[in-house]
Protein backbone atom coordinates (compact mmCIF):
# COMPACT_ATOMS: atom_id res chain seq x y z
CA UNK A 1 0.00 0.00 0.00
CA UNK A 2 2.91 2.51 0.93
CA UNK A 3 4.33 2.11 -2.75
CA UNK A 4 1.38 2.15 -4.10
CA UNK A 5 0.77 5.69 -2.56
CA UNK A 6 4.53 6.72 -3.27
CA UNK A 7 3.43 5.77 -7.17
CA UNK A 8 0.15 7.86 -7.04
CA UNK A 9 2.09 11.00 -5.35
CA UNK A 10 5.35 10.79 -8.10
CA UNK A 11 2.87 10.74 -10.54
CA UNK A 12 0.65 13.54 -9.77
CA UNK A 13 3.80 15.58 -8.91
CA UNK A 14 5.49 15.44 -12.53
CA UNK A 15 2.11 16.40 -13.52
CA UNK A 16 2.45 19.28 -11.72
CA UNK A 17 5.79 20.28 -12.70
CA UNK A 18 5.34 19.59 -16.41
CA UNK A 19 2.46 21.83 -16.38
CA UNK A 20 4.79 24.58 -15.22
CA UNK A 21 7.15 24.48 -18.43
CA UNK A 22 6.61 27.54 -20.35
CA UNK A 23 6.81 26.87 -23.89
CA UNK A 24 5.89 30.56 -25.61
CA UNK A 25 7.32 29.58 -28.75
CA UNK A 26 5.57 27.30 -31.31
CA UNK A 27 7.53 25.96 -34.67
CA UNK A 28 5.68 25.12 -38.04
CA UNK A 29 7.34 23.74 -41.35
CA UNK A 30 6.80 23.48 -44.99
CA UNK A 31 8.63 23.55 -48.30
CA UNK A 32 7.04 25.48 -51.31
CA UNK A 33 8.42 24.41 -54.59
CA UNK A 34 9.57 27.03 -57.00
CA UNK A 35 10.42 25.12 -60.00
CA UNK A 36 11.54 21.67 -60.75
CA UNK A 37 14.88 22.27 -58.96
CA UNK A 38 14.17 24.73 -56.38
CA UNK A 39 12.32 25.04 -53.07
CA UNK A 40 11.69 27.74 -50.45
CA UNK A 41 11.77 26.28 -47.16
CA UNK A 42 9.53 28.11 -44.33
CA UNK A 43 10.04 28.29 -40.54
CA UNK A 44 6.78 30.01 -38.76
CA UNK A 45 6.95 30.75 -35.45
CA UNK A 46 3.55 31.52 -33.37
CA UNK A 47 5.06 33.65 -30.24
CA UNK A 48 2.56 34.48 -27.24
CA UNK A 49 1.51 37.57 -26.36
CA UNK A 50 4.39 39.38 -24.60
CA UNK A 51 7.14 37.50 -25.46
CA UNK A 52 9.93 37.59 -28.41
CA UNK A 53 12.74 36.09 -30.15
CA UNK A 54 15.71 37.26 -31.44
CA UNK A 55 17.15 37.41 -35.07
CA UNK A 56 19.65 35.42 -36.93
CA UNK A 57 21.96 38.39 -36.67
CA UNK A 58 21.52 39.60 -33.35
CA UNK A 59 24.94 41.21 -32.01
CA UNK A 60 27.17 39.19 -29.93
CA UNK A 61 27.01 40.03 -25.94
CA UNK A 62 23.35 40.30 -25.95
CA UNK A 63 20.81 37.55 -25.89
CA UNK A 64 21.35 34.32 -28.02
CA UNK A 65 20.24 34.66 -31.71
CA UNK A 66 18.40 32.37 -33.39
CA UNK A 67 20.04 29.93 -35.47
CA UNK A 68 19.62 27.09 -37.87
CA UNK A 69 21.29 24.17 -38.75
CA UNK A 70 21.24 21.55 -41.05
CA UNK A 71 21.83 18.19 -41.76
CA UNK A 72 23.84 17.61 -44.82
CA UNK A 73 22.51 15.61 -47.75
CA UNK A 74 22.86 14.70 -51.50
CA UNK A 75 19.53 15.65 -51.81
CA UNK A 76 19.94 19.39 -51.74
CA UNK A 77 22.72 22.39 -51.40
CA UNK A 78 21.88 25.82 -49.45
CA UNK A 79 20.89 29.09 -51.79
CA UNK A 80 22.10 31.60 -49.62
CA UNK A 81 21.54 32.31 -46.02
CA UNK A 82 18.13 31.93 -43.91
CA UNK A 83 16.01 35.74 -44.73
CA UNK A 84 13.68 37.21 -42.32
CA UNK A 85 11.64 40.43 -42.26
CA UNK A 86 12.51 43.64 -41.07
CA UNK A 87 12.78 43.09 -37.13
CA UNK A 88 12.11 45.51 -33.73
CA UNK A 89 15.14 46.74 -32.52
CA UNK A 90 15.93 48.67 -29.39
CA UNK A 91 18.66 48.97 -26.64
CA UNK A 92 18.27 46.58 -23.97
CA UNK A 93 19.17 47.31 -20.97
CA UNK A 94 19.19 44.04 -19.50
CA UNK A 95 22.29 43.57 -21.99
CA UNK A 96 23.66 46.78 -22.63
CA UNK A 97 23.26 46.76 -26.35
CA UNK A 98 20.69 46.84 -29.22
CA UNK A 99 18.56 44.09 -29.82
CA UNK A 100 16.52 42.75 -32.78
CA UNK A 101 13.18 40.55 -31.89
CA UNK A 102 10.21 39.40 -33.64
CA UNK A 103 6.58 38.94 -31.75
CA UNK A 104 3.74 37.74 -32.71
CA UNK A 105 4.46 35.55 -35.74
CA UNK A 106 7.85 35.51 -38.09
CA UNK A 107 8.52 33.58 -41.27
CA UNK A 108 12.02 32.53 -41.70
CA UNK A 109 12.69 31.58 -45.17
CA UNK A 110 15.61 29.36 -46.71
CA UNK A 111 16.01 28.75 -50.91
CA UNK A 112 17.32 25.13 -51.82
CA UNK A 113 18.64 23.69 -54.74
CA UNK A 114 17.01 20.50 -55.04
CA UNK A 115 19.44 17.43 -56.39
CA UNK A 116 16.86 14.81 -56.74
CA UNK A 117 13.36 15.39 -57.32
CA UNK A 118 12.02 14.00 -53.87
CA UNK A 119 13.77 14.80 -50.21
CA UNK A 120 13.90 15.46 -46.54
CA UNK A 121 15.33 18.21 -44.70
CA UNK A 122 16.50 17.91 -41.42
CA UNK A 123 18.19 20.25 -39.00
CA UNK A 124 17.87 21.79 -36.15
CA UNK A 125 16.85 25.56 -34.77
CA UNK A 126 18.02 26.98 -31.48
CA UNK A 127 16.40 30.71 -29.84
CA UNK A 128 16.02 32.07 -27.02
CA UNK A 129 12.73 33.33 -25.79
CA UNK A 130 12.44 36.45 -23.76
CA UNK A 131 9.84 39.01 -22.03
CA UNK A 132 9.90 42.03 -20.24
CA UNK A 133 10.88 40.07 -16.75
CA UNK A 134 12.97 36.89 -17.94
CA UNK A 135 14.55 34.87 -20.56
CA UNK A 136 13.95 31.54 -20.74
CA UNK A 137 16.98 29.16 -21.70
CA UNK A 138 18.22 28.92 -25.36
CA UNK A 139 16.52 26.16 -26.50
CA UNK A 140 16.70 23.65 -29.89
CA UNK A 141 13.95 22.23 -31.43
CA UNK A 142 14.58 19.90 -34.57
CA UNK A 143 12.84 19.54 -37.92
CA UNK A 144 11.86 17.46 -40.63
CA UNK A 145 10.77 18.88 -43.55
CA UNK A 146 9.82 16.67 -46.88
CA UNK A 147 10.58 18.40 -50.53
CA UNK A 148 8.09 16.55 -52.60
Amino acid sequence: MRRFLLFITAILLSQCLSAQILRPVKWAYAAKRLSKSEAMLLFKTSIDDDWHIYTTHQQDGGPSKTAFTFTSSNGYKLMGTVQEPPPISHFEQAFGTNVEYFEQSVIFQQKVRLTVPITTIQGKISFMVCNDQKCLPPDDVSFNIPVK
